[in-house]
């Protein structure tokens, strides 16, 4: 997979790809990128650990995995993607888990930044990677489509901590919608709203958060069924400041 991999970056134009998919401004995405590739690369993971602890990082995967477990169940065969993977801190760690009780659901990870996908694929030969923008997920499976056997529907999306580095974030809803089957779950988890605006040129921030009655504004647009709640006890920590986490979960209807 690595060396597949490497050769579809050669192939991929990555200005002319944001432009294909309509980034609403190529410019900050390429900054966003520029930030994750060169300041973050491979310590992305430690970064990860360092905010929240194993055990934080642990619970976060578990309210992913609860609601993908809850019923109805998402099937023995299930695909699933992650929106937003970056090196895949969360991505194989929902893997694995999944795997434990369904060993036939394949996983797929979707990032705008190469070398993050990068390190993911150095990681782990079970998910399968691709480049693609949040806003417009399905137009990103249909470009790796051409290099990859991708699926166009998802029995489940998932995305964690990528929503405040989205330009638009509430049309990333409605891409997740876009690329769901039926009676297919997502869920989002991201940062509370906070007054931390260094946020934006440490890590790259577009938004600082968000109200969790914002999201349910969101969601309640693309979906019937959502709900949208604060993972208590459970903050991302930097130099002595913290934000809180909400965890928002969403089904199409059958």
């Amino acid at each position: 997979m690595s060396t597949t991999f490497e050769n579809y970056l050669k192939k991929v134009q990555l200005e002319q790809l944001f432009k294909q998919l309509g980034a609403s401004n190529p410019r900050i995405l390429a900054r966003t990128v520029k930030h994750f590739a060169t300041k973050e690369g491979e310590k992305r993971d430690q970064i990860v650990a360092d905010y929240f602890g194993p055990r934080e990082v642990e619970r976060i995967v578990d309210s992913i995995m609860g609601y993908l477990f809850a019923d109805p169940q998402i099937p023995e065969n299930a695909t699933v993607l992650d929106v937003g993977a970056g090196s895949g801190s969360f991505t194989i760690a929902v893997e694995k888990k999944v795997k434990m009780k369904l060993p036939k659901v394949e996983i797929y990870a979707m990032d705008p930044t190469p070398n993050m996908l990068l390190s993911l694929i150095k990681k782990t030969t079970q998910i399968t990677p691709f480049i693609g923008l949040a806003e417009n997920i399905d137009g990103s499976i249909q470009h790796a489509q051409e290099f990859f056997k991708i699926p166009s529907k998802f029995d489940s999306v998932f995305s964690t901590l990528m929503l405040h580095h989205s330009t638009q974030p509430e049309k990333v809803f409605e891409s997740i919608n876009q690329v769901l089957r039926k009676n297919g779950k997502a869920v989002i988890v991201d940062l509370c709203e906070h007054s931390f605006t260094e946020f934006r040129e440490e890590m790259g921030d577009i938004y600082l958060g968000f109200k969790p009655e914002n999201i349910k504004k969101m969601a309640q647009k693309h979906f019937s069924t959502f709900e949208v709640k604060k993972i208590p006890g459970i903050s991302c920590k930097s130099s002595g400041r913290s934000a809180e986490i909400f965890v928002a979960t969403m089904q199409n209807p059958l």
